[in-house]
């Protein structure tokens, strides 16, 4: 939907725009994340839209969109959608490939992970600014005490076990984690084909790694550039 009150003959109009320009997130040269929005350009309308650059085993980490709903298309490589349906309390997991996409709906709780080196996602939001809510943002800012109270957990082991998660992951896992660990929990995600069931859970927990956003002066930003506050960003 175009903007009603936008003078399109007016010479501020806006109608193209290069994604190398406004990088929201870099973690190195093959796991980064350019973005568009209606701040880029103004005749946009009610749309907005996440470039993806993945290598395998990196993942987007689990995050809900509480204002839009998103279509992931795979231009390259192939990935992994993953949600989890709140109506019938599923994990379902898709596989995607060049000229596939998966649709998740407004709200709802998913990640996607490389399951190929070179893997290229387009993620498009029916808003023009996309909110988020990142499970790394959740992981680290509610007390461990409620963890442990809440589910009948021992409060130094849930402590220790969220102590590294210090800020937003954005792309998982950080640059810093044990990299052959990791690997060794994703290599189902190695599979350009995975073959299980749109209804099972991948073994290990394979796809379950995190990324968020929230204190932007943690990374690397030009202007204009997602900023979460009451569990939002704005483009």
């Amino acid at each position: 939907m175009a903007v009603s009150y936008m003078d399109y003959s007016s010479p501020s109009a806006q109608f193209t725009y290069d994604l190398s320009n406004n990088q929201f997130f870099k973690k190195d040269d093959r796991n980064l994340i350019n973005f568009l929005s209606i701040n880029q350009i103004n005749t946009l309308g009610n749309v907005s839209l996440l470039d993806i650059y993945l290598s395998t085993g990196n993942v987007i980490e689990p995050h809900t969109h509480q204002n839009a709903s998103e279509l992931v298309y795979c231009i390259s490589g192939a990935a992994v959608v993953s949600l989890i349906n709140p109506f019938t309390k599923e994990l379902r997991n898709f596989p995607i490939q060049p000229g596939q996409v998966a649709n998740v709906p407004q709200g709802w709780w998913h990640y996607e992970v490389a399951s190929v080196d070179n893997t290229h996602l387009l993620a498009i939001f029916d808003a023009p600014v996309p909110e988020f809510i990142g499970g790394s943002d959740l992981l680290r800012l509610t007390p461990a005490s409620v963890f442990a109270h809440t589910y009948c957990l021992d409060e130094a082991k849930v402590k220790d076990t969220l102590a590294p998660i210090t800020k937003t992951v954005v792309i998982g896992p950080p640059s810093d984690c044990k990299m052959n660990q990791v690997r060794s929990k994703m290599a189902p995600a190695q599979h350009a084909n995975p073959t299980y069931s749109n209804h099972s859970v991948p073994s290990q927990s394979s796809y379950n790694q995190g990324y968020g956003q929230q204190h932007r002066q943690q990374y690397y930003y030009p202007q204009q550039q997602p900023v979460i506050g009451n569990g939002g960003y704005t483009y």
